[in-house]
């Protein structure tokens, strides 16, 4: 049965949600040094050794160690507790954050850096995904009680509030090392950070709940991993991740190629509101369609808007079409992590959030790397044959592995709103 505007609250319901601005508030500050970590390191390193491929090799370093590490931390706070996780996580993240720091204001050598940089990614808190878990928690299915209709409007918000972060965390940290100090911005997400990841941890009562099915011996080794359909998400997320690094590179790039390279904010910041704005959307809507069938619709969007920018070479019409790419990935990211609720058990959702959540980091990293070798030997436009390229090829794995993102029959047939298990035949 498809929700209606009158039986699906929206932003104003959630938020009434008793506990929620407990983890909503020290959430929203802990996840802010997440955006500010990349362009703090490229920053400071970049103004210690001159370089600025040395100071992307080690923000790449970095985004790759938090991809590889994510879904353990993911999987630990299942098991034990987001708090057992989180408290010695932020300490090793902040005595990381400050040896990186140190070892770049005393000109180590590249090794160096890199080494400190794997703790300083492995250590990155994994918030936002706990904070959807809390979420899940709140309003999920239960024994005898349906899960709310409010879930993907819940996801909704926590994209909006994602990609906030991504809008303000960098423009801070660049205020803070040019007009500071080049290490303040690291300095400044090491404390935040340890602040605010201390509050959420301190939040037990809103806590999911660790499932004694998690902690028993014949599923102590269970992965989210396991279940196909968060396979299929985790590579359709690769893709967003490259389209998030592919841009941030290429926009750069292309601004200093026409000699505007202040212009390089506004074109991201275009790009960061289209996303901002097709978030709020998306939890405002009351949707009749499934969230399978709006990622496949919402993805195949994303390809198609992508694929335009190697071909652009107008400043208005890359922030016009940069506009369409960021309307095109909300939705994709929604009704991805609205899925999970329905494929993947309460006793492993943060583990699967946060494979999702490195997977976008994952390839994040991979990109800009690609992108800025590809923009450095062949001008600005090559860079953005990354997001083309990594789009499609996800676009391709998810049509073809679509019936994977169906949730497994459940004895109850009962029909449901939006955000809750579908039968097969809805999409």
């Amino acid at each position: 049965m498809a929700s209606t505007v009158s039986d699906r609250p929206g932003y104003g319901q959630l938020l009434r949600t008793p506990g929620a601005w407990t983890f909503l508030l020290p959430g929203f500050a802990a996840r802010q040094p997440f955006a500010m970590l990349t362009i703090g390191i490229v920053l400071l390193v970049q103004h210690t050794t001159g370089s600025y491929g040395s100071a992307g090799s080690v923000a790449a370093v970095t985004g790759v160690s938090m991809a590889l590490f994510a879904p353990q931390t993911g999987k630990l706070a299942d098991r034990f507790g987001q708090r057992a996780v989180l408290l010695p996580g932020v300490l090793v993240h902040a005595v990381s954050v400050s040896a990186l720091t140190a070892l770049a204001l005393a000109d180590a050598p590249l090794w160096a850096l890199f080494a400190a940089a794997v703790p300083t990614g492995a250590s990155v808190p994994q918030v936002g995904p706990m904070v959807r878990a809390r979420w899940a928690a709140v309003l999920g299915a239960a024994p005898g009680r349906a899960a709310s209709p409010l879930m993907p409007t819940a996801a909704a918000f926590e994209s909006v509030t994602d990609e906030f972060t991504f809008v303000i965390g960098p423009v801070l940290a660049t205020a803070l090392c040019t007009g500071v100090h080049p290490a303040a911005g690291l300095i400044t997400e090491a404390g935040l950070t340890l602040v605010g990841g201390l509050l959420f941890a301190a939040q037990r009562r809103t806590q999911p709940a660790v499932s004694t099915r998690a902690t028993s011996t014949s599923r102590r080794h269970a992965s989210a991993l396991s279940v196909p359909g968060v396979r299929v998400l985790a590579v359709t997320f690769l893709g967003i991740g490259a389209v998030f690094g592919g841009m941030q590179v290429s926009l750069t790039a292309f601004a200093e190629e026409v000699g505007r390279p202040g212009a390089n904010g506004l074109l991201y910041g275009v790009f960061a509101a289209g996303n901002m704005l097709a978030g709020i959307a998306c939890g405002a809507i009351a949707w009749k369609s499934g969230p399978r069938r709006r990622l496949i619709v919402g993805y195949t969007a994303l390809a198609l808007t992508a694929s335009g920018l190697w071909a652009v070479h107008s400043m208005t019409l890359l922030a016009g079409l940069g506009l369409l790419v960021g309307l095109s990935i909300a939705p994709a990211l929604i009704s991805g992590y609205t899925l999970v609720e329905g494929l993947v058990p309460e006793s492993a959702r943060t583990e699967a959030f946060t494979w999702l959540t490195g997977s976008v980091a994952l390839g994040q990293a991979g990109a800009v790397t690609i992108a800025g070798r590809l923009a450095d030997a062949h001008g600005a436009s090559t860079g953005f044959v990354v997001p083309l390229v990594a789009t499609v090829l996800a676009l391709a794995t998810l049509l073809a592995l679509r019936s994977r993102l169906v949730p497994a029959a459940s004895p109850r047939t009962v029909a449901r709103g939006v955000g809750h298990r579908e039968p097969v035949t809805v999409d």
